[in-house]
């Protein structure tokens, strides 16, 4: 069943934020740029002869100006759009949403007019072109690294929800009117360490296939 595209508010919002490109060429994909730059591809038929080529860029430590995090539209290898995330291009026969979380990308689809949607395809050589190729050629090691990420990120997030919920309960005014909190488990700093790295690494992974959600945003 083709899925329903996204309207509304939020979507004329995301249109506004785009902004005309200058024209300037996609820059090559680096191999140091492999965990810093997200780089997704896609070729659409407008024309009988001619297909036209798109990239969205995002480089997902921000831009080397400000640190505001950017998505980039390239047509036929020229900037023509940018704009801050969540974003949607319009392109011809739909558009292009891009949206990020802390842990990385978490969508780069393109949308058509009648709401079917396909994940554009990252370049070969970025962190999500390399994680496809492993899923590509090692689909059984893919799908237990998969699960594995998956697993560590609920885990994180049952350790760690109920211990913010106790700081926060702490809070005078929020103590005052609702009670303090006080959580089952209380872990020691080495070992909430070692949860939040082994959770960003395991929410860095299924950002790298497009699958970060909530639950990657509660336990980090």
């Amino acid at each position: 069943m083709p899925r329903r595209t996204r309207g509304g508010w939020r979507a004329r919002m995301a249109e506004r934020r785009v902004r005309p490109g200058d024209g300037r060429p996609l820059a090559p994909f680096r191999w140091w740029q492999t965990l810093s730059r997200s780089l997704f591809l896609l070729t659409l038929p407008t024309s009988a002869t001619s297909p036209t080529r798109y990239a969205i860029d995002v480089r997902t430590l921000g831009d080397r100006e400000d640190g505001e995090i950017r998505a980039r539209l390239y047509r036929d290898g020229a900037l023509q759009a940018v704009s801050r995330l969540p974003a949607r291009f319009p392109v011809p026969g739909g558009h292009i949403e891009v949206a990020a979380r802390a842990s990385g990308l978490r969508r780069c689809h393109f949308v058509s007019s009648s709401g079917q949607e396909r994940a554009l395809t990252p370049h070969p050589r970025s962190g999500e072109g390399l994680r496809a190729r492993l899923d590509r050629t090692h689909p059984r090691v893919s799908r237990a690294i998969g699960v594995a990420s998956a697993v560590i990120v609920t885990i994180g997030a049952c350790l760690t929800v109920p211990q913010v919920i106790e700081a926060v309960s702490r809070i005078p005014l929020i103590a005052d009117s609702l009670g303090t909190f006080v959580s089952p488990l209380h872990l020691p700093p080495a070992m909430n360490a070692a949860i939040t790295v082994a959770v960003v690494i395991a929410s860095g992974e299924r950002a790298l296939r497009l699958r970060s959600s909530w639950l990657d945003e509660l336990a980090t």
